[in-house]
């Protein structure tokens, strides 16, 4: 057994992010998803459902941000903005 990069998990999340598959923020979802036939391996299945999840909820949480600068409601400080 050897060890799995993470660039191999990166690079294989984003392949399947561009293939249009709708994976959400949870774990167990995306394993399902993932299914066995799949990944090559349970341990790179698991490693990259839960990347996929991190990726979702990150997506999730820039969305809900720019909402919220959007309607005005809320100013960003100068040090957290994207630049």
């Amino acid at each position: 057994m050897g060890r799995i990069k993470q660039l191999m998990v990166k690079r294989a999340s984003k392949d399947l992010l561009t293939k249009g598959l709708n994976f959400g923020e949870h774990f167990t979802g995306n394993k399902t998803m993932l299914g066995s036939n799949t990944m090559p391996s349970k341990k790179i299945r698991n490693k990259v459902a839960g990347y996929l999840a991190r990726l979702r909820r990150a997506q999730i949480k820039v969305k809900a941000a720019e909402d919220l600068i959007l309607s005005g409601k809320t100013q960003v400080p100068a040090e957290t903005a994207y630049s």
